[in-house]
């Protein structure tokens, strides 16, 4: 007992150290990849420790020296068998409690393992601990049984389903900037939606109508309970998330990609950048980034986090992107940059000195406080866009806008009905499947054939259809999408459920509904049967290959000619501004930074922004710099 008292005693004071340094717990792979984490320490970990951590070792050092000394004396007679047995029901009667009421306070907080720091937060260090090893056992021993021929039958599909680019839109970007726009939560009735005769989201909705963007009015989110995660992943690699948890918290930390940010960088020479207003360890993104080829992750810690500048879930979006100009400008063009909102959360809460939009009156809070967050972060999107204009990163960049994952639930949408023109008493499981929409628009400066496409795709088919109007051959990489302007894109669109979509039918729990009535097919013909036969059996499989292919890291087995696996060794997310920082002063003349490129001066003047923050808590970000990266942050469930 007391060998394990000790090392208990012992991981909580290397967690406690471990989380000084990295804002997160250390899991079985740190554990046991000791080297790998040393070598990523800024400091020495006797630098870390602190004055108060003796109490963490003061009552081992005391029961040593009284052992020592004979003031005490171990008892060596067994437990008494009904003390035992006592003690042993009241503790596991003690830790299902514990679990029970976390699942309440955080659903599927066990299945979904969005954070590591929930888990510890609502379970202990030490169940964490068990938990985490009993995972970690379970993926090793599924990766140490694949081997190389797991990969033949996902080739064979993907190279039977390759979608060749179309000749007209290969290469229209190539060399742009790349600048990703995640809109948190965001469905796509929200574009051109007016609640009281006014737009919600005007300037969204003039990007969308615009000749210069190429929007999608049929686009689809496929996420599962990785939910924000789940979607960037998608994006990033035309992979599926898992069938249960996210892949990024379950399979991050040691998976092979790959990824946009890695392809991007080996065949163009991209920089690679992430910017959110949230913990980095928030579903693993910290580990997972790395893994993917990001080069640098400016999470939290780079922000002002004063709670007067925080929503529940992270940095307000105006405060985001403001203030990431700093960082932003300089990077080292091209640069492949991703923006990840949160304002636009459940329950949709904003204080009032950023409310400048009407709720509605469905009775339902989160419904009606939607278009409230929605409306803020249209704001926030236009002031970025016109310190782009101003700037000149404008005219050569390409901007991706998605949203990641539905807003309003399926359990609120009967509130939602009426503002849609839709009775609640005939609301179903067609409607619920519909409102998976969300907006993807590809917005081009300069070009004039954009509009409205009406082709069906989701998130899955992102990646391929990016890397082609950039000019890159993708026929070579593991992608389960196909480029949406190919004439080969496969329009039957998976949700991670095995429900699907078409642009004809709707298959939910294997009831047909047609398209164009909403109607559920109660006696389809032999050629509808066929139909949906064909596309069931296409979505059971490409789902089960891709849970294949990351449960069993199958891609470490496959480096595609002229690829070379990510190293995330090569990373590190500390102190970043004096990284690229160095880096343009290296180069000199021949830095490409917007900084560079405006004369070794900021842009940060060409931002204007009403956040009324900038005047009082944010006040010093405008001119701020500061790189140390210490403060942490508030975590989220997006």
């Amino acid at each position: 007992m007391l060998l394990l008292y000790i090392a208990n005693s012992a991981l909580l004071l290397f967690n406690v150290i471990y989380y000084r340094e990295f804002t997160d717990f250390m899991t079985f792979n740190v554990i046991f990849g000791y080297s790998s984490v040393s070598n990523g320490l800024s400091t020495s970990s006797m630098a870390l420790l602190q004055p108060s951590d003796i109490i963490m070792v003061i009552d081992i050092i005391a029961v040593l020296f009284l052992l020592l000394f004979k003031f005490i004396k171990l008892d060596s007679r067994p437990i008494p068998r009904k003390s035992a047995i006592a003690v042993t029901s009241f503790s596991l009667f003690f830790l299902f409690l514990n679990i029970t009421l976390a699942e309440i306070s955080r659903p599927q907080l066990l299945t979904r393992t969005f954070d590591r720091t929930y888990l510890v937060k609502y379970l202990g260090l030490d169940t964490f601990t068990v938990y985490d090893g009993l995972k970690t056992a379970k993926t090793n021993q599924t990766r140490s049984d694949a081997e190389s021929s797991d990969l033949n039958d996902i080739i064979s599909f993907v190279k039977k389903h390759y979608a060749a680019p179309n000749s007209s839109m290969y290469g229209i970007a190539k060399g742009r900037n790349v600048i990703v726009i995640h809109l948190e939560s965001f469905e796509q009735f929200l574009i051109n939606f007016k609640l009281n005769g006014k737009e919600v989201t005007p300037f969204l909705n003039s990007l969308y109508n615009s000749n210069d963007t190429y929007s999608f009015s049929n686009f689809f989110n496929q996420v599962g309970q990785g939910k924000t995660s789940d979607a960037e992943n998608l994006l990033e690699t035309s992979t599926y998330g898992l069938s249960q948890g996210s892949l990024f918290s379950t399979l991050g930390s040691d998976n092979t990609f790959e990824a946009a940010p890695a392809i991007l960088k080996q065949t163009s020479g991209y920089t690679s950048a992430v910017f959110h207003g949230n913990s980095g360890s928030f579903w693993n993104r910290d580990n997972t980034y790395k893994n993917m080829g990001y080069q640098y992750f400016f999470d939290s810690s780079y922000y002002n986090t004063n709670s007067n500048n925080l929503t529940e879930y992270g940095l307000k979006d105006k405060l985001l992107f403001h203030d990431s100009v700093k960082y932003l400008e300089r990077l080292q063009q091209p640069f492949y940059a991703k923006f990840i909102t949160v304002s636009n959360h459940f329950p949709f809460e904003l204080d009032k000195q950023n409310t400048t939009f009407k709720a509605a009156n469905t009775g339902d809070s989160s419904v009606d406080n939607y278009f409230v967050t929605a409306h803020y972060l249209d704001q926030a999107v236009k002031e970025f866009f016109e310190y782009l204009k101003k700037s000149g990163l404008y005219d050569n960049s390409i901007i991706v806008i998605y949203g990641d994952h539905y807003g309003i639930s399926d359990s609120r949408n009967l509130k939602l009905a009426s503002l849609l023109g839709k009775s609640a008493s005939t609301w179903n499981s067609y409607d619920d499947a519909q409102m998976q929409r969300v907006p993807f628009m590809i917005h081009i400066p300069g070009t004039t054939t954009g509009g409205v496409q009406t082709q069906y795709g989701g998130e899955i088919d992102v990646l391929p259809t990016l890397l082609h109007l950039l000019g890159i051959n993708t026929s070579k990489y593991i992608q389960f999408g196909t480029d949406l302007f190919s004439k080969q894109h496969d329009q039957v669109v998976a949700f991670r459920s095995g429900d699907f979509v078409t642009p004809k039918y709707t298959v939910i729990n294997n009831t047909i509904y047609q398209n164009s009535t909403g109607d559920v097919i109660t006696h389809p013909s032999a050629k509808i049967k066929k139909y949906v036969s064909k596309a069931h059996k296409k979505v059971s499989t490409e789902l089960s290959l891709s849970d294949s292919l990351n449960n069993k890291n199958l891609l470490r087995f496959y480096v595609p000619t002229g690829f070379t696996p990510v190293n995330s060794s090569n990373y590190n997310y500390k102190n970043e501004f004096g990284q690229i920082t160095k880096i343009q002063n290296l180069l000199g003349n021949n830095s490409t930074s917007l900084w560079s490129q405006n004369g070794n001066k900021s842009t940060i003047d060409d931002y204007t922004s009403d956040a009324p923050e900038l005047k009082t808590t944010d006040k010093s970000s405008t001119n701020s710099t500061d790189s140390s990266n210490s403060s942490s942050s508030s975590s989220s469930n997006n």
